[in-house]
């Protein structure tokens, strides 16, 4: 057993032993499955916080033959699979941190350096009567090894694009750091698995990736992998009984990445956290502040503003994610942006219709802090004051309503300020912290037709009002107000009668200005 060879799976069992272990076992028959095959690259990219560091200690305790793992992975699901004991413990494992060796180094030439000579010397203690050809190389030893032991290679290497994120403008060492693990790595028959995670998918050079040979599983394209990349809805609806949490407020709040044959994946950091401290807030945005998202989407390329203000209002916006070049520097159009936020968990991707949007409340709420902090106009002003504007409904103040959504007003190149749609945009932001109390709905069926949107309070608010918001374009607010009735909108709302407002709102394109009317219901 040594520092970095065939560890003695303490990490796994702190996982497994602290306050909320899911079972995600079951990844192991995948691994299984492609030992010593073609198949047996891979590369695991997701969003920071999303569980990578965890299933990489979790492979490192199955297959290292520092410990017997049997009674560690025995309450779990991989230990019903009738191949458990075929590969349990069988393996010379290798787990690297690179952000370990990152920390401790200046340059990419004392990283390679260090790992090196930290593993050699696991290797020399563990095997010291192998006639190693030369013992100052570790692909060379690690081969020795083999030919003496028969024994094959596990290697994880977590964190593998760290080197990508902190030398950002470093062509030449990401090259060294590239061929090296192609060398290490590709072709050697010592090698029964290589699996590696990071943020970034592998950096692509020209036409041609240094290491091909990976298969890779990102945010975009996860493939067999897709349950693994968080939580599924069956298993936090688990979690939800257990911890006596409401699977609504806590699909609102976490849930919104999906796949093609997982619709929803929630963030495991998130649900972890909310289910231990008993409360909803922004737990997964604590280990970073929102000037980075910021960076991005204040890049300036056309288009790019238009679709996060979208993106706030809650549209999905179309991407090109094939011209990204998995780093974090080349950007040449804002599909390049939009597709990094993908791997980096601010926006979830729609594979079948390529479109992109806002996963849940709590990313959108880092967008927000962002744009309001942003010199971005007006709208900063109508997203800082949009508690103020909420707070004007609840209390009947028309005039302080119209002019928050006159603070929202915006035009893009695919969303033209010149119909009820549009505008519907622009009161979703003008109203975006009402997100904290209601559930809104667009197009509502009620009465004899569809209210333009509904705010219905969540539960831990039955004290709010519920809304009825009815748009017109050119008319006026008492009309449409007028058309909430007459069309009995709310009859699809009897709960809420007695706590429920009539808003009515119109835009006048001569005068361009924003007026509101506000009624409570009566029946």
């Amino acid at each position: 057993m040594g520092n970095y060879l065939n560890q003695d799976g303490k990490k796994f069992y702190e996982i497994t032993h602290s306050d909320i272990y899911v079972d995600k076992t079951e990844l192991l028959t995948y691994t299984n499955s492609v030992l010593q095959t073609l198949q047996k690259y891979i590369c695991i990219s997701r969003p920071r916080r999303f569980g990578k560091s965890i299933t990489a200690s979790m492979i490192a305790a199955y297959y290292s033959r520092g410990c017997d793992a049997k009674e560690l992975f025995s309450p779990y699901k991989i230990a019903r699979n009738l191949d458990f004991d075929t590969y349990r413990n069988k393996y010379n494992t290798l787990f690297l941190n690179m952000q370990e060796f990152l920390s401790r180094t200046k340059n990419i030439y004392e990283l390679l350096d260090r790992m090196k000579r930290l593993v050699l010397r696991d290797l020399k203690r563990e095997y010291p009567n192998v006639d190693y050809f030369d013992d100052t190389d570790l692909i060379e030893s690690m081969q020795d090894v083999y030919q003496e032991t028969n024994c094959p290679f596990v290697v994880i290497i977590d964190e593998w694009d760290c080197i990508f994120r902190e030398y950002k403008q470093d062509k030449e060492a990401q090259e060294i750091y590239l061929d090296f693990l192609r060398d290490m790595l590709k072709d050697k028959s010592c090698i029964a698995l290589a699996y590696m995670t990071g943020i970034l998918p592998i950096k692509k050079y020209g036409t041609h990736s240094a290491l091909n040979m990976f298969d890779e599983f990102s945010m975009i394209n996860p493939g067999p992998l897709a349950s693994y990349v968080g939580f599924t809805e069956l298993e936090v609806a688990a979690l939800c009984t257990d911890y006596h949490m409401d699977l609504d407020e806590i699909k609102a709040w976490y849930n919104g990445y999906s796949f093609e044959k997982i619709p929803s994946i929630y963030n495991p950091r998130s649900v972890v956290s909310c289910m231990r401290f008993g409360k909803i807030g922004n737990y997964w945005n604590q280990t970073e502040t929102f000037e980075a998202l910021q960076i991005y989407i204040d890049m300036n390329f056309e288009g790019l503003k238009d679709d996060v203000l979208s993106m706030i209002a809650g549209e999905s916006v179309p991407v090109n994610t094939g011209s990204f070049t998995n780093d974090m520097t080349t950007f040449r159009t804002e599909d390049d942006v939009l597709t990094l936020l993908i791997h980096l968990g601010y926006l979830s991707y729609d594979y079948e219709n390529k479109t992109v949007k806002i996963p849940n409340n709590e990313v959108r709420e880092e967008y927000v802090n962002s744009v309001s902090v942003s010199d971005w106009g007006e709208i900063s002003k109508a997203l800082k004051n949009s508690a103020d504007t909420l707070q004007a409904i609840w209390q009947g103040r028309p005039e302080q309503v119209a002019l928050g959504i006159q603070q929202a007003h915006f035009e893009t190149s695919h969303i033209q300020y010149n119909d009820e749609n549009a505008l519907s945009y622009t009161v979703s932001l003008a109203l975006y912290a009402a997100r904290n109390f209601y559930t809104i709905h667009r197009e509502f069926a009620g009465g004899k037709g569809f209210a333009d949107m509904v705010f219905l309070p969540r539960k831990k608010f039955p004290d709010k009002p519920a809304l009825v918001i009815e748009l017109k374009w050119d008319h006026s607010a008492q009309g449409a107000i007028t058309q909430i009735k007459q069309k009995q909108y709310c009859e699809s709302l009897k709960e809420y009668h007695g706590n429920l407002l009539l808003v009515g709102i119109n835009y006048d394109t001569k005068s361009r200005i924003h007026t509101c009317k506000i009624e409570p219901f009566s029946l």
